[in-house]
């Protein structure tokens, strides 16, 4: 399971039918309040939208069922998943100044069937449903999410997609192997077997509770003080050039690369436990190097999610349970690999002794005229990891070839993404459209996908006079759902 554009994943063409979610019966009162998280993403929405300027992102995961689709089974598998999560059932509002969410009873929720379309090209198949969700999914509106199949008769490419407000790319996993399973159960007859999934809007109730009283004299803030005191400023630059101005939105460029193959990333990881590090460690670490000798700083500076699912509590729920911390560490030159790793292992576990602080909530109390903006202010060093191989149905994703997808409408910086899953290491990035990004991101990725293979032939940074480490060929990225490669 890999994340890459949705435009450029390969969905044979077929009938397209989508169950629309409805309920008889109003919602009860809003008395749930909304997560950190949540809350700056509803007020952003409702911002933007007053100017004419609509702000938007969705999180999606197209997956595959073999055989002709009992089209009722999966209606049935999709009702109860979005009856299972109570997250899906909420509508969001702002009452009194609080946004707040109200969900709707779970025995009152209908699906409808609706053919929308059928589609005899897989590249218009791809922009259609693009340019669907980007239409139908609005933060300020319920449902939250478009569920859909693309249906063949021997087999069908079943799709969700949801506004980030009610999801985490970790949530996709999670959504593939729920509706999968009891799609599986159902056609056999029986009841679907899942495991327990608490409520995100429990999660966050604890975390409103918690956080909702300190101040920016609290103690539990100090991590991030002497980080602001390091850096000069709350967010961490992006160092290099990405010729963007001051105060203004780009549309965004969708592009994904593979940087290591199965058996490389195997290579990669032994070199990276060799030196006591966890194979994210020696990613991190040449990501540092590459933007140090590109022009970047020694000290390497950067945001980097972290997942708040605990060990067992939330791994098998839905919902937005991603904390955002700054990570430091230093990759001057004259450090070796080890030595670099060794420091990304130190500032990571420094890291993490202050995990409990949101986020959103930091920035609101440390950064007060930045948390007034719609946007992080300029752009912002951000490194993100994520094992599929160790998320919930892994064991099935040869079979099931589950696929995560993101979009956002505008930005004014990078974000990137790496996946480790069983055929290699891959990178998703959301950049700005400027010539200067597209040279910059291009250069960066060559550079990144050599340094990691050289780490993994030699077991370091330095290439031994004639080891070369030429582009690899971009796959067709219409060959497979997990095809590498693909640019958007």
């Amino acid at each position: 399971m890999r994340q890459f554009p949705l435009e450029m994943h390969h969905v044979a063409p077929g009938r397209l039918v989508e169950w629309r979610l409805r309920s008889t019966t109003a919602p009860g009162a809003a008395d749930r309040r909304a997560s950190f998280n949540q809350d700056k993403h509803f007020t952003v929405a409702e911002e933007s939208r007053a100017d004419g300027d609509r702000v938007a992102s969705w999180v999606a995961v197209t997956f595959e069922v073999g055989g002709a689709l009992d089209e009722e089974v999966l209606a049935r598998a999709l009702l109860g998943f979005v009856q299972r999560h109570e997250v899906l059932r909420c509508e969001f509002l702002r009452l009194a100044g609080e946004v707040s969410c109200a969900p709707l009873p779970a025995g009152e929720l209908a699906l409808e069937a609706h053919d929308v379309a059928v589609h005899g090209s897989a590249e218009r198949l791809g922009a259609f449903l693009s340019e669907r969700f980007q239409r139908s999914i609005d933060t300020l509106s319920w449902p939250l999410f478009v569920m859909g199949a693309v249906v063949r008769p021997e087999s069908s490419t079943v799709y969700l997609a949801f506004d980030h407000i009610v999801c985490d790319g970790m949530s996709m996993p999670v959504v593939a192997h729920q509706v999968l399973t009891a799609y599986e159960a159902l056609l056999r007859g029986e009841e679907p077997v899942l495991p327990p999934a608490p409520s995100y809007l429990d999660f966050a109730d604890e975390q409103r509770r918690r956080y909702l009283s300190i101040d920016a004299d609290d103690e539990r803030l100090g991590y991030w003080k002497s980080f602001i005191e390091r850096n000069g400023e709350f967010f961490p630059r992006y160092p290099l050039d990405l010729g963007v101005e001051p105060d203004r939105m780009y549309p965004i460029v969708n592009e994904a690369s593979w940087l290591l193959d199965a058996a490389e990333a195997e290579v990669f990881e032994k070199v990276c436990r060799e030196t006591g590090a966890k194979p994210f460690m020696g990613l991190l670490a040449s990501v540092a190097v590459c933007l140090r000798e590109a022009g970047g700083p020694g000290v390497y500076r950067g945001f980097m999610p972290v997942s708040e699912r605990g060990r067992e509590k939330w791994n098998d729920s839905v919902g937005w349970f991603v904390n955002t911390l700054p990570i430091e560490f230093d990759a001057s030159p004259g450090k070796d690999f080890a030595q670099v790793v060794a420091g990304v292992g130190e500032g990571f576990r420094e890291m993490m002794r202050h995990l409990d602080v949101p986020f959103v909530r930091a920035w609101e109390l440390l950064a007060p005229e930045e948390f007034a903006l719609r946007s992080w202010p300029y752009a912002v060093n951000f490194f993100s990891y994520i094992d599929m191989r160790r998320c919930p149905g892994a064991e099935r994703h040869e079979e099931w070839r589950p696929t995560t997808h993101v979009w956002s409408a505008t930005g004014n910086g990078t974000c990137s993404w790496f996946q480790r899953d069983a055929d290699g290491l891959h990178m998703n990035s959301l950049y700005v459209d400027t010539p200067a990004a597209r040279r910059t991101m291009d250069d960066f990725q060559e550079a990144l996908r050599r340094t990691v293979q050289c780490v993994a032939r030699t077991g370091g940074f330095r290439r031994p006079v004639g080891l070369t480490a030429p582009r690899r060929p971009e796959p067709d990225p219409r060959a497979a759902a997990r095809a590498a490669g693909v640019r958007g």
